[in-house]
């Protein structure tokens, strides 16, 4: 993102209901069962919904206790957890196939450790993390915006309150902000389109919204009101699975930084810890994370790669895009590798992510979560790296 002049940059949100989503909670409801069952079960989970249609595929390692049969009521209980019970996908009645199979024997071997040869990670790819200083969770401000809304809305909504009276589960959003020499200074334009009940005209259902997107948004960054799109093409009941075919890892843009920073391609639902799309993208939120807290720049990007079933990272790379405060980015990736171990095991135990702790995860962005010490969840956003940095870097 350009650090001068004056521009325009959006993010769009989805909510728990949309497609893409029910199938990412699937899937990591899959993954928390088999980690419950066993901290080092492997799974690679894909799910896929449509109209009364749940199909589950990829491939296990982990107890036999974990039957299709008992993924299948887990599936059930997350669509009634989400709130589908409509004519078109419901948690009683939608067909639900399970087709997981064993783990291939060639993965596993690359992965496993043996001998002297320490765990490999679960694919090759690359990863990138990435943080800013433009909202008090060092994440980018459109993004953090948008899911702000809907995360307001669907609160509501499962709450059953009044002011959000026949709204349903399947949601989006997108706001775009102005940006001068690099700052967000406003909103220009926001976006919310949202499923509902037979009944309800696009004049009600926007009187519903505007007071949840005015008290998302910052004082003064309300765009004009004829800026402001709720349910732009009118009507919007059929919605969620029955309207649109849903993928794991299809909102991957979502799951990030609303496209403020690259993507290495790797979805994250549904996948255990030896995967690297998922874990190494978590460290490398974490590492770019701390380095802004630490006040050592106000953006950084991170990127690692990895080969399969090679242990450690082929490169680190760290790009302060101009903003660091003296600060020589070569010194700063090799402090970053001292500071954590980026070998796959290195990072699962380093932040403890070999626990059913992923559901959470599986809507509303995977970064700029606050982390809970009770549950487990999302450590990576933790900054308890500051202080090693700063006493590296004189601060």
């Amino acid at each position: 993102m350009r650090d001068k002049g004056e521009f325009l940059f959006t993010s769009e949100s989805v909510s728990e209901g949309h497609p893409d989503k029910v199938a990412d909670r699937i899937s990591d409801t899959v993954l928390d069962a088999f980690l419950a069952a066993d901290p080092y079960a492997r799974v690679a989970c894909e799910t896929l919904v449509t109209t009364n249609r749940v199909v589950l595929a990829g491939e296990v390692r982990g107890p036999e206790t974990v039957t299709p049969e008992y993924l299948i009521h887990l599936t059930r209980l997350a669509i009634h957890d989400i709130g589908y019970d409509q004519a078109g996908f419901s948690w009683r009645n939608a067909e639900i196939l399970c087709h997981l199979h064993a783990q291939s024997s060639d993965i596993a071997a690359g992965v496993d450790s043996a001998g002297n040869k320490d765990e490999g990670a679960g694919d090759q790819g690359i990863m990138f993390g990435y943080a800013c200083d433009e909202t008090k969770d060092l994440m980018p401000a459109p993004i953090y915006y948008a899911h702000l809304i809907l995360r307001r809305v669907n609160e509501l909504r499962r709450s059953h309150d009044l002011s959000v009276a026949g709204l349903q589960p399947d949601a989006k959003s997108q706001v775009t902000l102005r940006y001068v020499d690099g700052k967000p200074v406003g909103a220009t334009s926001v976006v919310v389109s949202t499923q509902h009940d037979e009944g309800l005209d696009q004049a009600h259902i926007k009187h519903l919204l505007m007071p949840i997107i005015e008290s998302s948004l910052p004082p003064g960054w309300m765009p004009p009101e004829n800026e402001i799109y709720v349910n732009p093409t009118g009507n919007f009941v059929i919605g969620g699975p029955d309207g649109d075919c849903g993928l794991t890892g299809r909102k991957i843009i979502v799951d990030t930084y609303g496209g403020a920073s690259p993507h290495g391609g790797g979805a994250f639902s549904g996948k255990d810890p030896t995967k690297v799309d998922r874990s190494a993208a978590y460290a490398c939120r974490y590492l770019a994370k701390n380095v802004v807290a630490a006040g050592l720049a106000e953006r950084c990007t991170l990127q690692i790669s990895y080969a399969i079933g090679v242990s450690h990272p082929l490169s680190v790379y760290v790009d302060l895009q101009g903003t660091g405060t003296d600060v020589d980015e070569v010194k700063l990736e090799k402090t970053l590798r001292g500071l954590m171990n980026l070998t796959p095991r290195g990072i699962r135990e380093h932040l403890h992510l070999n626990r059913p702790i992923y559901v959470p995860t599986s809507a509303y962005g995977h970064f700029g979560r606050e982390p809970n010490e009770d549950l487990g969840t999302f450590t990576w956003e933790k900054t308890d790296l500051v202080p090693a940095l700063k006493s590296a870097f004189g601060r």
